[in-house]
C-alpha cells in the first residue's frame, strides 16, 4: 500500500513539476511591455512564490520517509524527456502543449517547460529526484523495534 500511495504522489509531482514549474518560470521571464528588462511588480512576486512551494514538494518528496516511487516517477519522465531532447529536439519539442486553442495557462505552462527542457534543469531534477531510488533503506518498510528488543531480566545477567 506504501508503494501504491508513492505512486500516486509522483504522478501529483510529475504535474507539480512541469505545470507548475512550467507556468512559474513563464511568469517570472516575461518581458516587460515595451522594454528590454524583465517584468517586475505582482506576477513576479506570484511565480516565485509558486516557485518556492513547487521547491519545498520535491524537497519534501525526496527527503521525506515515502515509497522510493515518489521520487521515481517524476526522475523517469523527467530524464526520459531529456533523453529524447538529445536524441531528436523537434520530436521532444512536439509534446510541448502550443495549439492556439489551448487555454492560456496551459500555453505559458507549456512555454516554460520548453525553457526548463532546453537548459537542461530538467535533467537536474531527474537526476536529483532518481537518487533516493539508490538508497535501499527508502525500500525496506518501517520496522518494528519492540519485536527485536530483547529482556534482560529473562536471560539473566552476564556474568
Amino acid at each position: 500500500m506504501r508503494h501504491f500511495a508513492g505512486l500516486l504522489l509522483g504522478v501529483i509531482v510529475v504535474g507539480v513539476l512541469l505545470v507548475g514549474g512550467g507556468w512559474a518560470v513563464q511568469q517570472a521571464s516575461m518581458v516587460a511591455p515595451g522594454t528590454a528588462a524583465p517584468a517586475a511588480g505582482p506576477k513576479l512576486w506570484i511565480a516565485l512564490g509558486a516557485m518556492a512551494l513547487i521547491g519545498l514538494v520535491v524537497g519534501l518528496v525526496v527527503a521525506g520517509r515515502v515509497s522510493p516511487l515518489a521520487t521515481f516517477v517524476p526522475s523517469l519522465v523527467l530524464l526520459s524527456w531529456t533523453v529524447v531532447y538529445a536524441l531528436d529536439v523537434n520530436r521532444a519539442l512536439s509534446f510541448v502543449p502550443d495549439e492556439p486553442s489551448m487555454h492560456q495557462i496551459v500555453l505559458e505552462a507549456g512555454a516554460g517547460s520548453r525553457t526548463l527542457l532546453t537548459t537542461g534543469v530538467y535533467a537536474m531534477l531527474g537526476v536529483a529526484l532518481f537518487l533516493p531510488v539508490l538508497m535501499p533503506s527508502r525500500w525496506a518498510g518501517q520496522r518494528d523495534d519492540e519485536e527485536d528488543d530483547y529482556d534482560e531480566a529473562e536471560q539473566g545477567g552476564y556474568y
